[in-house]
């Protein structure tokens, strides 16, 4: 009967997950609270850093930027500025990361400009908003899902241990597997529920903050300002939606530092 504490074990795997999964749910669901952070609205940075967190926020500035003429990207990863006068903190933050000579590669510019304080404050702002996960809030429902994904290979090692030990067993092999197929099925089935009832579009983003993204993509989709349009792409989608080739060349560049 080696393979029973493994079944426990692998029960316990997957019902952690599982509980974990439903508190985070309810918490989600509670934090919504009456909707007073939805009513707000967002700017582009704010639905920018829900989409996709504070490199999206960097990138958004940085396109901006180029959009207005006022900052170069060329395709070989490089920003150049045109206009140092920066219109706002995020602004300064890029221009400040590209440096006094005016020039530098995209890569160590998104970095410095993600971590910057200006990206902080805004994200306090979201959170205190209830738009915004807390940092380092482990107990969301996008970091139990990954808890959860991560106890289907665990459950399934198990199981294969218990099946593959050449120890002598009074249970059939194939009635041991069926055994182990019960939390391998538990955990697979909230998987499948949670794709369909809960399915977190952004890991940044509360659920209002996610009802808040929806509406902001369909006023983009109607939005007869090109430029608005543009940069609502850019901060909801990425800068690999927008269809320019060389600004997605500029930000996916590797080439070796021309300097050099």
């Amino acid at each position: 009967m080696f393979w029973v504490p493994l079944l426990l074990l692998a029960w316990a795997i997957a019902a952690t997950a599982g509980l974990r999964l439903c508190r985070a749910a309810v918490r989600e669901a509670a934090a919504a609270g009456d909707g007073a952070g939805e009513r707000r609205g967002v700017t582009l940075y704010e639905a920018a850093f829900l989409s996709g967190g504070p490199a999206r926020v960097a990138d958004l500035t940085l396109v901006a930027m180029a959009r207005q003429r006022r900052l170069l990207l060329a395709h070989t990863g490089w920003a150049t500025v045109v206009d140092p006068r920066g219109r706002d903190a995020m602004e300064r933050t890029v221009i400040g990361a590209i440096g006094p000579e005016g020039q530098s590669r995209i890569a160590p510019v998104r970095k410095a400009a993600a971590t910057a304080e200006a990206v902080r404050v805004l994200a306090e702002r979201l959170v205190r908003a209830g738009l915004a996960v807390p940092e380092g809030d482990g107990r969301t429902v996008a970091e139990a899902l990954r808890r959860l994904r991560l106890a289907v290979p665990a459950v399934a090692g198990l199981a294969a241990v218990a099946l593959l030990m050449p120890v002598p067993s009074q249970m059939p092999r194939p009635l041991v597997a069926l055994w182990f197929a019960l939390p391998l099925a538990f955990t697979l089935g909230c998987l499948a529920i949670a794709r369909f009832e809960l399915s977190p579009a952004s890991p940044w983003a509360s659920p209002a903050g996610q009802r808040l993204l929806a509406s902001v993509r369909r006023a983009a989709a109607g939005d007869t300002d090109d430029d608005r349009a543009y940069l609502t792409t850019v901060a909801v989608r990425g800068v690999h939606a927008v269809g320019e080739p060389q600004v997605r060349a500029a930000f996916t560049h590797r080439g070796p530092d021309p300097r050099w």
